[in-house]
């Protein structure tokens, strides 16, 4: 099977609370459960020993890393290999990333990102990520290639992960690609798409992180699914198994009253299009083959959405036609 990412992120309330599904085993985002997720102080970081990178040496290629010199260091070990010019990471912001993680010992590689053609979203937030990721990424800036050796502590802990046939006493050493990150300020930068149907909702094209203004029409909602770009971006087009990140809004049609959104809440949002089916299909099929880096508006008819079954104490009624706008950041 085809692994995939756990991930924890801030998601809608009354829409879904959802994590990547599927085996994560040595993703660096499934020690959720590790001891290193608890609260520690901040480790003390060395610049080595690190082993080589003898193949892959450039940006976004597949590394081959060599086996760990000698005895790793009981601290976290952190190298910039590339130093790339693009926006410092801050603690808590997502980062896209490819990897390879491998054992210092032997020189075992447990899980890579290039090889799946699918770079990990995940954030830089304790509880989400194991400890040396999250110390070692903190101002480091996109476009850089950062490699770290972990110690066990500020790793899988004393259990390990035997699934990823990692001991509680191994160090880990990766090679991190850091290709992009988004805080709760970001905002796709797609090319405006002419809205001149009056019979849709109008939607703004501010780029600036503030939810963009919804006007809906005084008249009765379309009857069927709508999906149309307001921002077009040049990303890949979703598919239905990925997991996206995003910011977004929800309204009902009658009203326009918003019920949920993450602009200017301080967080994002990440669920997979899979289980969000099972919750408001039509927002999963309306965004499904949109491209990441557009802002899209979707109309959910009510049998797509809650039907007669709302969540309590909300704007939602039943039979509410509701109304969304999502900035599709990334995607894995």
């Amino acid at each position: 099977m085809r692994r995939r990412s756990l991930l924890l992120a801030a998601v809608p309330a009354g829409l879904v609370t959802l994590a990547g599904c599927g085996d994560d085993s040595s993703d660096p985002s499934s020690a959720v459960a590790s001891p290193s997720a608890s609260a520690s102080p901040p480790p003390k970081i060395v610049e080595g020993p690190l082993p080589a990178i003898t193949a892959g040496r450039r940006f976004g290629e597949k590394p081959t890393v060599a086996k760990g010199p000698g005895t790793p260091s009981k601290n976290l070990a952190v190298r910039t290999v590339i130093a790339g010019g693009g926006r410092t990471v801050a603690e808590n912001e997502f980062i896209r990333a490819d990897y390879l993680g491998q054992i210092w010992d032997t020189g075992k590689v447990f899980d890579n990102s290039y090889d799946r053609k699918r770079p990990l979203v995940m954030q830089l937030a304790q509880g989400s990520i194991i400890d040396g990721w999250r110390y070692a990424l903190q101002g480091k800036r996109t476009g850089s290639r950062v490699q770290i050796a972990v110690p066990p502590a500020l790793g899988y802990g004393e259990g390990g992960n035997p699934k990823a046939g990692i001991k509680g006493t191994d160090t880990l050493v990766f090679v991190i690609d850091l290709i992009e990150s988004f805080n709760s300020k970001s905002s796709v930068k797609g090319t405006p798409v002419p809205q001149t149907d009056a019979a849709l909702p109008k939607v703004g094209t501010g780029t600036d992180g503030g939810a963009p203004k919804v006007t809906v029409p005084q008249a009765a909602p379309p009857k069927k699914l709508v999906s149309r770009y307001v921002l077009e971006g040049d990303g890949p087009e979703l598919k239905a198994d990925q997991t996206l990140l995003c910011q977004f809004q929800g309204l009902v049609w009658d009203g326009g009253k918003t019920f949920e959104r993450t602009y200017g809440s301080g967080r994002l949002s990440q669920f997979s299009l899979q289980q969000m089916r099972e919750v408001v299909k039509g927002l999963a099929q309306g965004l499904t083959g949109k491209k990441v880096g557009s802002r899209v508006l979707i109309v959910v008819p009510p049998e797509l959405a809650y039907g007669d079954k709302p969540p309590g104490g909300g704007a939602i009624k039943k039979g509410s036609t509701l109304v969304f706008t999502v900035d599709i950041l990334a995607a894995m």
